[in-house]
């Protein structure tokens, strides 16, 4: 791989790792530490996300006018901010200000991380990208890991060191991307594209399957608030719970050469690895359900692992199948924003139903979500009059 996928790759890295210090302990901080209900809790994550959208779609719009260098130093200066902000008051309501703008900012990082990756190894395909995702899941292990055990002597800590991390982004950025030459030109913004868009069958078929995939969105997302706050609840510690994700993160940086093989009878039918995750997801919720010990939300954890390596890598290839030539950005920044959406409304529905309801109403209705979305990804393709177009690449 070239020398600036490298550097592209250890910033990512990097930067996950700080922000996962904090991502997965935001609604414990939210209900245990200030005070406030689940609903109030998903109320601030949503706010998170859709600032993050927001930042997505301007950060594309810019990476287009004045580059990914650029474009990456105003995110990183956003965000830095708003985490030294963060680390000196952390009160309410100046928590949720300074959460909602290092959302912002860090939306406007990511996408032209992505669109410098695919620039500098163009011959790599869809390596670059995969580089790029096995980074953020080393960083989501690592930062959980260490999220969790200096969260148990001090949260005051987890917000130092994700602003600490943040500043070793911030130089890795300013002395290690300057010199990538990047042509903007090459890629389009999703603002740009979205006036160009016009309906058929194609784009039918992607808004069709990314119902499904908000979906399971919506439920993934549960395990970072809703099942987060519960397994405080019922007596499993900070450190227990951050290292679900370390497991998370591990298994997928490992276990995904493995799982491409187990699945290599169905390489040709996406479809099929994307409804077999789905009922994957299914088989993760009803342990959790059931689950009163650490033991039982591990193995829930290592379900549910199994089934996001199916689907998330999948939906993102589907999209780039179903793309006409020059509208890969376009249906690439609907299933980003589809992703966000999920996220966003996730926390929200989630808190709602279990301060409503309680955790059992909670796995329940997540549950059908997932059969929903089982449903929505049988059908996307149903008006396609060319079904190679959703034959996957062999990897």
């Amino acid at each position: 791989m070239p020398r600036a996928l490298w550097l592209l790759i250890i910033g990512m890295a990097v930067n996950v790792t700080g922000s996962s210090f904090l991502w997965p302990l935001n609604a414990i901080y939210i209900h245990d530490h200030l005070g406030k209900s689940l609903s109030v809790a998903g109320i601030v994550l949503m706010l998170n996300s859709a600032a993050s959208v927001i930042g997505n779609l301007f950060g594309g719009n810019l990476f287009d006018k004045i580059g990914g260098y650029k474009s990456i130093l105003l995110g990183i200066f956003i965000t830095l901010l708003s985490l030294a902000g963060m680390t000196i008051w952390h009160g309410w309501p100046q928590y949720v200000v300074f959460l909602t703008i290092a959302g912002f900012g860090s939306g406007i990082v990511f996408p032209s991380m992505y669109a410098m990756a695919g620039s500098v190894w163009k011959e790599g395909g869809r390596k670059a990208f995969n580089a790029i995702y096995v980074a953020q899941n080393l960083g989501v292990a690592l930062g959980a890991a260490l999220g969790g055990l200096v969260a148990s002597y001090s949260f005051q800590l987890i917000f130092l060191a994700n602003a600490l991390m943040y500043f070793i982004f911030m130089l890795i950025a300013v002395f290690g991307y300057r010199g990538i030459n990047i042509h903007a030109a090459q890629h389009t913004s999703i603002l740009k594209e979205n006036g160009q868009v016009k309906s058929h069958a194609k784009l039918q078929a992607l808004l069709i399957l990314c119902t499904g995939y908000l979906l399971c969105w919506v439920g993934y997302v549960q395990w970072q608030s809703t099942i987060a706050a519960y397994t405080q609840e019922i007596g499993i510690t900070l450190k227990e719970y951050s290292i679900l994700w370390t497991i998370n993160g591990a298994l997928i940086v490992i276990g995904q050469p493995v799982l491409n093989r187990l699945v290599k009878p169905f390489e040709k039918s996406i479809k099929i690895q994307m409804v077999l995750g789905m009922a994957i997801f299914i088989v993760a919720f009803a342990v959790a359900a059931s689950a009163h010990q650490f033991s039982g939300f591990l193995t829930a954890m290592g379900i549910l692992t199994i089934g996001e390596m199916l689907i998330w890598p999948a939906v993102p290839t589907v999209a780039d199948q179903l793309a006409p030539k020059g509208r890969e950005g376009f249906y690439q920044g609907v299933v980003n924003s589809t992703a966000t959406g999920g996220r966003m409304i996730g926390p929200l529905l989630g808190g709602i139903l279990v301060d409503l309801n309680g955790m059992s109403m909670l796995f329940t209705m997540m549950i059908c979500l997932f059969i929903v979305s089982i449903g929505t990804t049988l059908v996307y393709d149903r008006k396609l009059k060319e079904p190679k177009h959703i034959a996957t690449k062999a990897n």
